[in-house]
């Protein structure tokens, strides 16, 4: 089931409709996808404060009469408005994970406890779960780190580096890789019988043609040579 759509800023939507509607909390926490009590604290000042009211109605979210139908009746729920226009999807790129300040100084421990636990990441995949770069990995791998002596391995979720579904997603991942390379292997040798097989029926002593192929013929007499001995063994 797809989730129901929401307004692009939730709270700032809220605080126009407690502002300007006579909907109830539960009409506006279930369309901003808030909580009826951050509703009700927006209302009574002591949440969102300083945040400007955005007016659904405006940016084409909602329908004036989709309100007022609201507004008689406290059981019915707001949807979002068809868009006006068809707007093509944007690709969102893809930035680097960020990590707190205050946390980034744990990331060598975190990386030292994969390097341990996990000798299966390569370096692409630490770096994609833990946002560190490959040199730094390459230190610690080497204990040429400048803060070496200190390093000590700790789980990255107990440093809240990344949470245990990041991390069991990763590891299922990686071994997964493991797994087709291990068979794009395996079949890759299937395919290629060793020399001792390919080599086993021929005569070592038996010469080879110009192509490097044994040539049964080579040093055997010619036809000809046959028809002349008979001819002199009869004379």
């Amino acid at each position: 089931m797809a989730e129901p759509q929401r307004p692009l800023m939730p709270k700032a939507t809220a605080v126009w409709l407690v502002d300007n509607t006579a909907l109830t909390f539960e009409q506006i926490a279930d369309f901003c996808g808030l909580h009826p009590l951050e509703v009700k604290g927006i209302a009574d000042e002591e949440v969102a404060k300083g945040i400007k009211g955005q007016d659904p109605v405006a940016s084409g979210q909602l329908t004036r009469e989709q309100i007022e139908d609201a507004e008689k009746n406290p059981k019915a729920r707001l949807k979002m408005a068809p868009p006006k226009h068809n707007i093509l999807p944007v690709k969102v790129k893809k930035v680097p994970r960020y990590t707190p300040v205050s946390k980034r100084q744990d990331k060598p421990d975190a990386v030292y406890w994969i390097i341990r636990n996990h000798p299966e990441f390569a370096d692409a995949d630490i770096v994609k779960l833990i946002g560190t770069t490959k040199a730094t990995i390459q230190k610690i791998r080497e204990r040429s780190h400048w803060n070496a002596t200190n390093i000590k391995a700790v789980d990255p979720v107990t440093l809240g580096l990344c949470s245990q579904l990041e991390l069991d997603l990763a590891v299922t991942r990686v071994n997964a890789k493991r797994e087709r390379a291990a068979k794009r292997a395996a079949r890759k040798g299937a395919t290629l019988k060793p020399i001792s097989e390919t080599t086993s029926g021929l005569d070592e002593d038996a010469p080879l043609s110009a192509e490097g192929h044994v040539n049964p013929d080579e040093g055997a007499p010619a036809p000809d040579d046959y028809a002349v001995s008979s001819e002199l063994e009869q004379d």
